[in-house]
């Protein structure tokens, strides 16, 4: 790699930065810039301005402007100013990857379901080396709620999937964690947890103990002939007293009002000259350190608890969903101690959670029973033409357009539903690229670690989630909208807004207002009645039987007789948009669209709104309608690629 490239941080493994340092010759360079800056914005939390880029990345700063400004062109950022921000159709390389994963299509519905009874926040994870990363989220709505995200990374012995995961694990992936914990002691590669302290600063001959127990912890497994994993009460080095799933460094928190205690302070039988000793004292034991000891129980439980191992409060319980003897990837059910002990949680809820995963493991089988029965072609022609798309981007934006950046990244989008394999043909069809660009591309991404090859097949890693999936999947509707309504403001200039239906009630939730002495004032949350607005009536036009009672007349124009504001919902619906004129307000004049879902189902609308003398209704169909039309869909394309997976809020 070139020396001006620094290796991504957030990776979870010492292996995968120590990887980086030797770059295959065939590794298109631009594209592994392009994705450093992509995991600094993710990192950043979705912004993050360009010299803080350049800063980050050790990348130049015309380099930075350019990866960017392509970027920015395939819709994966957005420039504000001095500013990147990550855009929502960046989720399309995570939706890929969940795509062709299947679980999230085939069992979201199963921990949604669970989650609303049990009321309680459940997740689905997969295992990302000695990781877990969430695919799948079902939080509940409280003033202490689960934050962790789609795509966020945790490290393994920190969580309760950790553990199940780990026992399916060899001697490399031990080896693996044992480096990584060295090197990383804080997990400060994991941005999504709290930094692991430890009660004494790490000193010389700490880092010499742990290099120690690396190499005795392989030789001890080499020794083994039973099969079985070292555990805590195996090692030497290791203080009996550590308990399982426990941190010995947390005592009582008098802000929860639970004994947090979950384990015997060592540093309270140690004398006070050992306490005391500095750099060289004994290092104690902190988060993790019984880790191989709770993969051994997991084993022989088939569950396993997270008892504040995160953060104080925080507990779980976690099963895994195996499919075809291995473990597909693990459910959690996630609360807080003043609802459940981790104890409490195990007993209470372990039944139910055991019938959720035999349901998720029959939905799983009937899966592959029918997919067996009648299988998938995969796609073979290219898609959307990215040949032409590439060389209208080149000869608008010149040198500031990297091609060979935007053809890496959409090798990604190869992958999906009915196509998790691929050869080097399939993806090159699939894409419309030549064969060796398409190969260069995958040994790019296989040395970053985000595809992994196996007999000519290649599949997408987990890891693809990391490239703005987290600070994106918390992503509202209205903040969606909420560029591309700035640019239709500035377009058109004139008031432009974006409302949901509540009842018989608009309540706005974006807006952008102009400038002028006579302009339209509304401020976001506030409610009208849907009856007289063009924003309530496309929304009304989709319901069954919208509600239409209490039609008052608020001015001499206002539409008060429902089997007259029927028929104006019958032609609203037919030709897609509304205009209300002066029916809300004398002088106010507005036209509105629909805002569609993946299905079709109106989900929200955005309206333009003048007074009266700006515009006649005819040049508002012929002038701004278009206008309009454009914008929503704009963002209707935004929505359905960042709900695919998930529920966007709509406030």
């Amino acid at each position: 790699m070139p020396s001006n490239v620094a290796p991504a941080p957030g990776t979870g493994t010492s292996s995968a930065a120590g990887a980086e340092a030797v770059v295959p010759a065939e590794a298109v360079t631009p594209l592994i810039r392009g994705i450093a800056v992509l995991r600094r914005l993710t990192d950043a939390d979705g912004v993050s301005s360009l010299s803080g880029l350049e800063r980050s990345t050790g990348l130049a700063r015309s380099t930075v402007d350019r990866i960017t400004a392509t970027l920015a062109r395939r819709g994966y950022v957005r420039l504000d100013g001095r500013d990147a921000v990550l855009a929502p159709r960046l989720m399309e390389l995570g939706n890929a990857y969940l795509a062709a994963l299947r679980l999230p299509r085939l069992l979201d519905a199963h921990a949604d379901a669970l989650a609303d009874e049990l009321d309680e926040s459940v997740s689905l994870a997969v295992g990302d080396q000695d990781g877990i990363r969430f695919i799948h989220q079902a939080t509940r709505r409280r003033a202490m709620s689960l934050s962790f995200r789609i795509g966020d990374l945790l490290p393994a012995e920190r969580t309760a999937p950790g553990p199940l995961f780990a026992t399916e694990w060899g001697d490399r992936e031990w080896a693996r964690w044992h480096e990584r914990r060295a090197a990383d002691p804080e997990d400060r590669g994991f941005p999504a947890v709290p930094a692991r302290s430890r009660p004494i600063e790490y000193g010389e001959d700490d880092r010499n103990d742990e290099k120690d127990r690396i190499g005795a912890h392989r030789t001890n497994r080499a020794n083994h002939t039973n099969g079985k994993d070292l555990t805590v009460a195996q090692d030497p080095t290791v203080d009996r007293d550590l308990t399982v799933g426990k941190d010995p460094t947390v005592g009582k928190d008098p802000t929860v009002g639970k004994d947090l205690t979950v384990g015997k302070s060592l540093a309270a039988d140690r004398p006070e000259e050992e306490q005391g000793a500095g750099r060289s004292a004994r290092r104690l034991p902190t988060l993790g350190d019984d880790f191989e000891q709770r993969t051994a129980e997991a084993r022989e439980a088939g569950w396993a608890l997270d008892d504040q191992l995160i953060e104080p409060g925080l507990v779980a319980l976690s099963m895994p969903v195996r499919e075809a003897g291995r473990i597909a990837c693990v459910v959690s059910v996630v609360s807080h101690t003043s609802r459940h002990t981790a104890a409490d949680l195990r007993d209470t809820l372990l039944p139910r959670l055991r019938e959720a995963v035999a349901a998720m493991e029959r939905e799983l089988r009937e899966a592959q029973h029918a997919e067996s029965a009648t299988p998938t072609p995969r796609a073979t022609a290219a898609p959307s033409g990215l040949a032409v798309w590439t060389g209208a981007s080149k000869q608008e934006l010149g040198r500031e357009f990297i091609e060979s950046l935007a053809r890496g990244l959409t090798v990604i989008t190869a992958f999906g539903e009915g196509r998790a394999e691929l050869n080097l043909t399939e993806v090159a069809q699939a894409t419309g690229l030549a064969r060796a660009t398409a190969r260069r591309a995958l040994i790019t991404l296989e040395h970053l670690g985000y595809v992994t090859a196996h007999d000519r097949v290649f599949r997408l890693t987990p890891r693809v989630l990391g490239l703005g999936f987290p600070p994106l999947s918390r992503t509202s509707l209205a903040e969606i909208a909420a560029p591309h309504l700035t640019e239709l403001s500035q377009r058109l200039h004139d008031s432009v807004s974006l409302a949901v239906l509540t009842g018989d009630e608009i309540q706005y939730t974006g807006r952008v207002s102009t400038s002028r002495v006579m302009s339209v004032h509304i401020t976001i949350g506030t409610r009208l009645p849907a009856y007289p607005t063009a924003l309530g009536r496309v929304m009304l036009a989709d319901l069954p039987e919208p509600p239409l009672t209490e039609l008052l007349p608020l001015t001499p124009r206002t539409i008060t007789d429902p089997a007259r504001l029927t028929a104006v919902l019958d032609r609203v619906r037919e030709e897609g948009y509304a205009l209300v004129d002066e029916e809300l307000e004398v002088g106010l004049r507005s036209v509105a669209v629909p805002v569609r879902e993946r299905g079709g189902r109106v989900v929200a609308a955005v309206n333009v709104a003048m007074h009266s003398s700006r515009r006649t209704p005819e040049e508002c169909v012929a002038e701004v309608l278009p206008e309009l039309r454009a914008a929503v869909g704009r963002i209707e394309e935004d929505l359905w690629v960042a709900g695919r997976f998930r529920r966007v809020p709509r406030t």
